[in-house]
């Protein structure tokens, strides 16, 4: 019988998980989509590949399970963001703050999972509640917009998120290989995506 590290059965069983994720993220920021397996993910905090299908069903589920990880906790900061708080709480400057909260998420460990969802073909299901939770990350902001007056405050959401995807792409590291002007430095893309996202809502 394995070990327990925990007081009871179910807080081992939420820690092995918990590392599992960890785990998981790593590889995927590190590696890439391909070298993430149920195995790679076991061997990487000692677990046996059998004990790994106790909580992931295939590299799909992985996946699944790290968006339904990640987006929650990216969506909670996107709002927290955009709330009428701190030193600037007009809406120029929320909208500045949750631009750069978006940003943000282009050098965590968790924007691997954009094109690693892109790369690997999910169940039906999955691409449904990955449309849901992507959702969730645009609706603090068509929140914001609707709170304030403006007309159709969805599609401006919408719109202006396009405005950070285009950021985002451009931090990438690989960006500058393609960019046909002189390079930008992150700072540089940065103020202007936040600039451009400004432009756009006004």
């Amino acid at each position: 019988m394995p070990r327990i590290s925990a007081a009871t059965v179910a807080d081992h069983r939420a820690n092995q998980h918990a590392a599992l994720l960890e785990a998981a993220r790593e590889i995927l920021a590190a590696e890439g989509v391909h070298a993430l397996t149920p195995a790679a993910v076991g061997a990487r905090i000692g677990l046996a590949r059998s004990s790994v299908y106790r909580y992931f069903a295939s590299t799909a589920d992985i996946l699944a399970q790290l968006v339904e990880d990640a987006f929650p906790r990216w969506s909670a900061r996107l709002r927290a963001a955009i709330a009428p708080a701190g030193p600037d709480d007009s809406l120029p400057g929320r909208i500045r703050t949750y631009g750069r909260a978006a940003l943000d998420f282009v050098g965590s460990p968790d924007y691997a999972l954009i094109p690693a969802l892109q790369a690997i073909g999910l169940p039906g299901e999955c691409r449904v509640r990955v449309d849901e939770m992507h959702g969730a990350l645009i609706a603090p902001l068509a929140d914001a917009l609707r709170e304030a007056g403006a007309d159709h405050p969805a599609l401006r959401a919408e719109l202006a998120w396009g405005v950070l995807r285009a950021g985002a792409r451009r931090l990438m590291p690989d960006a500058a290989a393609h960019d046909p002007e002189p390079a930008a430095t992150a700072d540089d893309i940065i103020e202007i995506t936040l600039d451009v996202l400004a432009r756009t809502l006004r």
